[in-house]
């Protein structure tokens, strides 16, 4: 027999999602097969599927354990691993080890009981974009493996993860979910647009005030590159079928302020009202001053100079900081290096 004590992390799910991930090689037919049969119940009793848990609930599994460890997969590992104290050799442990150990310029800027903020360098991904990748993502379990705040039996009903996603080259903020609560807080907060999002980079050309960008967005995703349309252009009804297909129009809203200017180059403060991909970047190039460093939407010979002289390769842009409400309290990540040096050298 197998006992599971529902913990705060597996409370608020149905018993067959719970039921899915302590048994991810199962199909439908058996778990339901088996509540039927009360070879699967609940706090002593029989069971449909549909209760949602609590915390200290109790489910029991009357398996064979070849049978448990057939239909569990990696999650039997994790829990035969769970009592170890290196959570580096556990199976369901080590990848997430091996990137909190690797991926270099991560910080907490912000953890408590429900969340974690990250400050994210330029160059890593948020979340993986093939199984070879590492990520924060991978990063954020590993160093909550690392520092005992949970477990490898944890990982088996439920995976922290990042709530919202950067580009790989934007540096900055990002949202995490250290428990169940905490993630459904965040995602819902994200979805319902009541997190307050602002960015700091530098453009080029001097924008002299503070402008609000409205349009639509309209996604290429086989160049992977967006076009800012407005009024009657709000959708290309003129491409090919086949192309239309691949893209999207999404309603878009920047907000600009700016900080300091020269006559070449604006130190800006972006709020997004919306959170598409390439917004900013796309937005800011279409009124003519796209961020310095930009190679998909900017101007290639600045970047080719700044590149020259300041080693940048990529838009400098930075998730600088953001209010969640229920905080009542902004969370700030410092300019990464390159950012301070290019601001004071180009006299922002």
């Amino acid at each position: 027999m197998q006992e599971m004590t529902v913990g705060s992390n597996q409370a608020g799910q149905r018993l067959d999602k719970f039921l899915h991930k302590c048994l991810p090689e199962a199909q439908n037919s058996f778990l339901y097969k088996m509540l039927r049969k009360k070879n699967i119940i609940l706090n002593g009793k029989k069971a449909e599927g549909r209760e949602i848990l609590r915390q200290g609930d109790v489910v029991r599994m009357f398996f064979a354990e070849e049978t448990f460890l057939k239909f569990s997969g990696q999650a039997a590992q994790n829990f035969l691993c769970a009592q170890s104290s290196r959570p580096d050799v556990c199976p369901g442990g080590s990848a997430y080890i091996t990137a909190y150990r690797q991926l270099k310029g991560i910080s907490v800027i912000h953890e408590d009981q429900n969340w974690l903020i990250l400050n994210k360098p330029a160059g890593v991904l948020s979340q993986k974009a093939k199984d070879s990748d590492m990520s924060l993502n991978e990063w954020l379990i590993g160093y909550l493996l690392e520092t005992g705040a949970i477990d490898a039996v944890g990982l088996c009903t439920f995976k922290p993860s990042v709530c919202n996603r950067l580009d790989r080259n934007t540096s900055g903020l990002v949202l995490c979910g250290k428990t169940l609560s905490g993630t459904q807080t965040l995602s819902a907060a994200i979805r319902e647009r009541r997190i307050s999002k602002f960015y700091r980079t530098i453009c080029v050309g001097k924008l002299r005030e503070k402008v609000r960008l409205d349009g639509y967005l309209q996604k290429d995703t086989r160049a992977n590159k967006v076009d800012i349309l407005t009024g009657d252009t709000a959708w290309d009804h003129s491409s090919d079928p086949a192309h239309i297909q691949e893209k999207t129009a999404s309603a878009v809203s920047t907000i600009c302020c700016p900080l300091a200017s020269t006559d070449h180059y604006t130190l800006l403060e972006v709020e997004l009202i919306t959170g598409k991909t390439h917004q900013i970047r796309a937005h800011l190039a279409s009124i003519g001053h796209p961020l310095i460093g930009d190679y998909k939407y900017g101007d290639r010979n600045i970047n080719d100079m700044l590149k020259t002289q300041y080693g940048l390769e990529h838009q400098l842009l930075h998730a600088y900081k953001i209010i969640i409400p229920e905080c009542e309290r902004a969370f700030i990540a410092p300019y990464p290096r390159q950012f301070e040096i290019l601001s004071k050298d180009l006299g922002l």
